[in-house]
């Protein structure tokens, strides 16, 4: 279908998780499904911040229904806990593993020894499927759920491997490139693997493009003078990050979209948000790398394979 950002599908009676969810891409994604009519669940840190992105959201849209998940993607124990949180839910249809701490750092670590990158960006968000999987896929209606990973464009720009997803690169962007690319990997490989045990879920990849705060509506607490200001030097090519959220929004709440496809800005950096063709190095990899990061990936999460 053609995609419209700014006129969303009527989406009343469908209910939205997404983490990171108390500022930017993340932010502005649940404010964009609450306008539409979903319910959204907004998972972050912070409970004052969550209580500070449901009032933002109700000033744009009164009478918007959000609920509150604390989560931090740093710690596998207060991910358990959120994931079992959002299975007691009485309806999900799609959660946005959108957040994550961006502090590119290689010597950095989670609460459970990670490296920061790896451990916030991939495992905790293979862990909370894990646990949430059997919830989401029985309340699936239609063949409607949806699972969708934010990824970066240096995936393809900055190419690493990932046959030893324990090896740290030399750098903190290196690190966060190779989290992501990991991400893909496991996201196209769940897809794989959800079609194969016939669960009416769809795992899909996106990227935001360029969000900068130069270029993003000012919401109270969420883009204002009370918040930390980033410079950025793409800004002239830039989007805000209200926009950058518009490929995550897609990939929930586009009809029309399916498992294994990649969301993406039209021209790379900003637009309206259009389906790209995969990368083949982290949609269809060698066999044995898929399978080896699988296995790896969930030991890391604290757990055995679910698929």
């Amino acid at each position: 279908m053609n995609w419209d950002p700014h006129q969303l599908p009527d989406l009343r009676g469908r209910v939205y998780a997404i983490t990171g969810a108390t500022g930017g891409i993340g932010y502005f994604a649940a404010e964009q499904l609450a306008v539409a009519g979903a319910e959204v669940v907004l998972a972050s840190r912070s409970a004052a911040k969550l209580q500070q992105a449901s009032r933002a959201i109700d000033q744009q849209t009164p009478g918007a229904v959000t609920h509150h998940v604390p989560v931090d993607l740093t710690s596998l124990s207060s991910v358990a806990a959120a994931a079992d949180r959002l299975a007691d839910l009485p309806r999900l249809d799609g959660i946005f593993l959108n957040g994550g701490p961006m502090q590119l750092s290689r010597t950095a670590r989670t609460h459970d020894g990670l490296p920061l990158m790896l451990g916030a960006h991939t495992v905790a968000n293979v862990a909370l499927v894990a646990r949430l999987l059997p919830s989401l896929a029985e309340q699936a209606r239609e063949g409607a759920g949806r699972i969708v990973h934010a990824s970066t464009g240096f995936v393809q720009q900055l190419p690493v491997r990932v046959d030893d997803v324990d090896r740290t690169p030399r750098t903190g962007l290196g690190a966060y490139v190779k989290a992501k690319t990991a991400t893909e990997v496991y996201a196209f490989e769940l897809d794989r693997r959800l079609r194969a045990a016939g669960l009416p879920l769809a795992s899909i990849v996106t990227r935001p493009g360029v969000g900068v705060d130069a270029k993003t509506p000012r919401r109270p607490g969420i883009r204002d003078d009370t918040v930390p200001y980033r410079r950025n030097p793409f800004t002239p090519w830039a989007q805000g990050k209200d926009a950058a959220a518009w490929s995550g929004v897609r990939a929930l709440a586009d009809p029309d979209a399916r498992g294994g496809e990649y969301y993406a800005p039209a021209d790379g950096a900003r637009g309206v948000p259009t389906r790209i063709d995969p990368d083949p190095a982290t949609a269809d990899p060698a066999p044995e790398v898929t399978s080896r990061l699988w296995s790896r990936l969930a030991q890391l999460a604290g757990g055995e394979p679910v698929l």
